[in-house]
């Protein structure tokens, strides 16, 4: 069966969705899935959710391969003027998970003309922006015995040409936790500051010196970001703040030292909380969103086969600061995750986002080879 890729990528991108809200997305890809596996009795599926999972049962197997897209849209207003925009008001594929789920269907055209020795799962995941859906699936069990011992997937990248494919050795995506902070003093008139007690100083306190954590409390070489985007404290001139609040998020390369971060910003929030004599109450959010660290051994099969790989420029590249809830199944399956170039002018979230279509083709011809020979070995 031949696949219109462009039509399929285009399909797609018009109807992109919030995670966990994937429906026309999962019956869009039910449909093709169904076309492109009819007559293949070795193959069985499953939905969780909004989810779908494949599975490709070998012929004499005795691992079992994963592939894995996220199927998920973002909440922001498109402008790229295409004709085939986002008719989901206020919704885009503007990271790419559209380009993601069609080089999944063209992955799996390959893999089911002939029955691989192998098992080969090919998991649709909803919820990666929000929910950590890979998580959510994989604490729900949505696996069963389909679960795979090792586990691949890429994220498009503007930056990158098409033909270009970049990964490492250790980490490709940093570890994030969300931190909501609420500090909570005694409100009153500005005149009389000795009868209050000052929410919003103690919270300007906080963020000042929540910046020794990185600078004074991490290893260098290993690195952190700890950045508060959002204050919100008092409502006017005269009055002082009885509350406030602070939202931020804490990045790393390893779970090891965003477990640091995250207690000394509870250590210091709490300690500048008493030294105010406020109260503070601490949210630490990191769900399924860890560090996306692959295995070493495998990454450098993968980055061997690709080098070899004809059309392919092959590059080693430094991790990223952003987030990536494939951390969570890496950190249960040895996996690998990698950078397929797209070739735009915009970043990854940017309303202008419009990656170029050549990588499609590119990324199943290359990748299938990558998988064919995985399930063959």
């Amino acid at each position: 069966m031949t696949l219109d890729l462009v039509n399929i990528r285009r399909a797609l991108h018009q109807i992109p969705e919030i995670g966990l809200e994937e429906f026309k997305t999962q019956a869009f890809l039910l449909e093709r899935i169904a076309e492109i596996t009819a007559g293949k009795d070795f193959v069985e599926q499953r939905t969780w959710r909004t989810g779908i999972l494949v599975f490709l049962n070998g012929s004499a197997p005795e691992k079992t391969i994963g592939w894995r897209t996220d199927i998920d849209g973002l909440p922001i207003v498109e402008q790229t003027g295409l004709e085939f925009a986002s008719t989901h008001e206020g919704r885009m594929h503007a990271c790419g998970h559209d380009m993601h789920m069609t080089v999944a269907l063209g992955l799996l055209n390959e893999l089911v003309q002939t029955q691989p020795k192998n098992n080969i799962l090919f998991l649709f995941q909803p919820a990666e922006e929000n929910e950590a859906g890979g998580m959510l699936m994989y604490e729900d069990g949505a696996f069963g015995d389909w679960k795979p011992d090792e586990f691949y997937g890429l994220h498009v990248r503007p930056d990158l040409k098409v033909g270009d494919i970049a990964t490492n050795t250790a980490t490709l995506f940093a570890g994030t936790c969300e931190v909501f902070i609420t500090f909570k003093g005694k409100g009153g008139h500005a005149a009389f500051p000795h009868e209050a007690n000052d929410a919003l100083v103690a919270a300007s306190y906080f963020v000042t010196q929540v910046q020794t954590i990185v600078s004074r409390n991490v290893d260098p070489i290993q690195g952190g970001v700890v950045t508060f985007g959002a204050m919100h404290a008092g409502t006017t001139n005269n009055v002082i703040a009885e509350t406030a609040t602070l939202h931020g998020t804490i990045r790393t390369l390893t779970q090891d030292i965003s477990l640091l971060i995250q207690k000394r910003v509870r250590e210091l929030a709490e300690g500048l909380a008493m030294s105010f004599g406020i109260e503070v109450d601490v949210q630490l959010k990191q769900g399924g969103y860890l560090p996306v660290e692959n295995n070493p051994k495998l990454a450098s099969e993968l980055m061997d086969f690709f080098s070899a790989e004809e059309g392919v420029n092959l590059i080693d590249c430094l991790p990223a600061m952003t987030g990536e809830d494939f951390g969570y199944l890496l950190n249960k399956i040895p996996g690998v995750m990698f950078w397929l170039g797209i070739d735009t002018p915009y970043a990854l979230h940017h309303p202008k986002m419009s990656p170029n279509e050549a990588a499609l083709s590119f990324g199943v011809e290359k990748i299938s080879h990558f998988l064919k020979m995985k399930v063959n070995q």
